[in-house]
């Protein structure tokens, strides 16, 4: 017999919404199961039966921003730590990018459950991406996401010589981190003291910690790409919309 699973989560796990969102949603009227409307939060259907959302889920979904910002050193991803602020304290109307060719206005509502869909440490810059639509943030970070990130990152090898190619073969793949092996990846050098790294996850100081492995040490760590949308010519802490027509 296949089991029941959460109202909620078989949404999220269609690409309707975020599991919040399928809440919000069923709380208010706005979900039908096979054609009946189910508002009790905590309903359990089969993995078989038809969900469908009312018209007014898809025109507030619509109305959720993207935003792509490219974040300065000093500011964390996501909520105020040590006296820093977050990167969201960046979004406003004086930062957009005047080239931003979107056909939206800027209105402080936007910043509501405005979050980053990812993150980018400290010292890190680049591609941040913050968003209040849930199906982005889980494309984007959800445990099944196959979305590329590319970063640029300067290196300083703390050994005589240069970097060994078996230890470039080992940053592509067959180093460890947290005692779990990691996805492959597709680690280059750009230029002499430049690589450029191509990852499928994000473990917390993942490239950092890869490069110190080899005897590396990052002096500088720019993301530059989140899967087809790539920083472009996007000035440091300034920010754009994703545009309809853009796809992760």
């Amino acid at each position: 017999m296949t089991e029941l699973v959460r109202l909620s989560k078989r949404m999220s796990e269609l690409g309707l919404c975020s599991r919040r969102e399928a809440d919000e949603w069923i709380e208010r009227g706005w979900v039908r199961v096979d054609g009946a409307i189910v508002s009790e939060l905590g309903s359990k259907v089969l993995p078989n039966q038809r969900i469908t959302v009312e018209r007014q889920a898809s025109a507030q979904q619509a109305r959720r921003v993207t935003i792509l910002l490219n974040k300065p050193v000093g500011f964390v991803s996501g909520q105020a730590e040590d006296g820093y602020k977050p990167a969201v304290t960046l979004v406003n109307g004086g930062t957009r990018w005047k080239e931003d060719k979107a056909p939206l206005q800027f209105h402080p509502s936007q910043l509501r459950s405005l979050v980053p869909a990812g993150r980018l440490d400290i010292d890190s810059v680049g591609l941040l991406v913050l968003t209040q639509d849930g199906r982005v943030a889980r494309q984007l970070i959800g445990e099944d996401t196959s979305v590329e990130k590319e970063y640029l990152v300067r290196v300083q090898y703390t050994k005589p010589g240069r970097l060994p190619d078996a230890d470039l073969k080992l940053l592509n793949h067959g180093l460890s981190l947290d005692g779990k092996k990691l996805l492959p990846a597709k680690v280059r050098w750009q230029n002499e003291d430049q690589l450029s790294f191509v990852l499928r996850e994000g473990k917390k100081r993942q490239i950092r910690r890869m490069c110190e492995a080899v005897g590396l040490k990052v002096l500088g760590l720019k993301r530059v790409r989140i899967g087809r949308i790539g920083l472009g010519d996007l000035p440091t802490g300034q920010w754009r919309y994703l545009r309809p027509d853009e796809k992760f």
